[in-house]
């Protein structure tokens, strides 16, 4: 995704002022059902056993925890709270807030921010650390909207920061 690697040095300035980063991966067998060749909408991305599949070298060592999504071949998965069980594993650490960034505002961060709403954490998603794909002009914009309609946050890293999220 053009821009992707941008998102990285906001999200790596957040985890240093947070207890716990999670990371959450699209993790794809090959022949996913959003696979094009199966008439999906997406072209093969995050192939289990790929470079793609990795997260980026500046993530991967800070996540305490990663998990995987969409990794049953017949089930798309946008939402890092869809059938991974992150709800209960950031309840069971006593967590109450989630801030989020990402690939990709229109889709996963979408999902994932909606989803952390709906389990009843206070939900931040961080606009320099998302990008988004706007398959529509305006998708990412309305995918903020939406997050902010079911009582999301919306900000800067530099805001988060002077709010002191711990």
């Amino acid at each position: 995704m053009p821009g992707a690697d941008a998102i990285v040095p906001p999200l790596r300035e957040l985890a240093s002022h947070l207890s716990e980063l999670v990371a959450t991966r699209d993790f794809h067998p090959p022949g996913h059902c959003s696979f094009t060749a199966q008439g999906g909408p997406w072209p093969p991305h995050c192939v289990i056993a790929t470079p793609g599949a990795a997260l980026h070298p500046d993530i991967d060592a800070i996540a305490y925890v990663i998990v995987s999504k969409g990794t049953d071949p017949a089930l798309e998965q946008y939402s890092g709270f869809d059938g991974t069980g992150l709800g209960d594993l950031l309840r069971a650490r006593g967590v109450r807030r989630v801030i989020i960034g990402g690939l990709a505002t229109d889709y996963c961060v979408r999902a994932t921010a909606l989803a952390a709403c709906r389990e009843g954490f206070a939900t931040t998603v961080v606009l320099d650390a998302v990008r988004a794909v706007d398959l529509k002009p305006g998708d990412g914009d309305r995918a903020l909207d939406a997050i902010r309609s079911a009582g999301g946050r919306v900000c800067t890293q530099a805001e988060i920061l002077r709010a002191s999220p711990e």
